[in-house]
């Protein structure tokens, strides 16, 4: 069934490069827009792609695109791109669509630069750190502040996530975040995945900060705006 058929009548459709994102995005739906209809694409083969390559090509960026305009061309009231990887994609297609298309970490790269000025752009995936780091500095640059962006990479932690040992993978990264945090103000994850290691590491005295949950609740504030 093509992308498009799958958004008919959402308020929400999400483009998402693993399923693993689906229940997460569910269950803020359940908890924070009750009623509201989602719609979710996987793309894993996008990021797979990306991965391969060392970041996004003209190719993966053209098929990523396509998926995006896809979805506009649904029914749905806002598209949003869950990937970070292939966040950029989605803000160069949202000159296109006739919909908003958003990339689900720009509420929280806007929220990192407010938070503090030395902030550490921690992934697990070096594609996603990257884009996640030239996102921070455009965020900086629109709101005036000086910032200082260290890549904190946790190198080992993707391939647990790839064999499917979700507790292995958010461990890891709870443990690199608590010995981050002493050096920054505020961290950031560069994943979706990741967010759940941030409630595991506990209080760690800084904020530390997840696109899920921000970007969905933007996502939703746009959606009612287009009833």
């Amino acid at each position: 069934m093509p992308p498009a058929q799958y958004a008919h009548g959402a308020a929400i459709a999400f483009l998402h490069s693993s399923a693993l994102h689906i229940g997460t995005f569910n269950a803020l739906g359940a908890a924070l827009a009750p009623g509201l209809k989602l719609a979710h694409t996987v793309r894993e083969d996008l990021l797979v792609a990306a991965e391969k390559a060392g970041g996004v090509t003209p190719s993966i960026e053209l098929k990523a695109g396509e998926a995006m305009l896809a979805l506009a061309e649904g029914g749905a009231r806002v598209v949003v791109c869950t990937c970070s990887t292939l966040g950029p994609v989605a803000e160069r297609v949202a000159d296109d669509a006739d919909i908003p298309v958003m990339r689900i970490d720009r509420p929280m790269a806007d929220e990192a630069v407010r938070s503090g000025a030395r902030i550490g752009v921690c992934g697990a995936l070096a594609p996603a750190m990257e884009t996640t780091l030239r996102l921070l500095e455009d965020s900086a640059g629109k709101a005036g502040r000086s910032c200082r962006f260290t890549p904190v990479h946790f190198e080992d932690a993707w391939d647990r996530f790839k064999a499917g040992r979700l507790g292995a993978y958010h461990e890891r990264i709870a443990e690199g975040l608590a010995r981050a945090a002493a050096d920054h103000d505020v961290l950031v994850l560069a994943q979706a995945s990741m967010a759940p290691a941030a409630q595991q590491a506990g209080d760690l005295g800084i904020p530390v900060l997840s696109s899920p949950q921000s970007g969905f609740t933007a996502a939703v504030r746009i959606a009612n705006r287009f009833k």
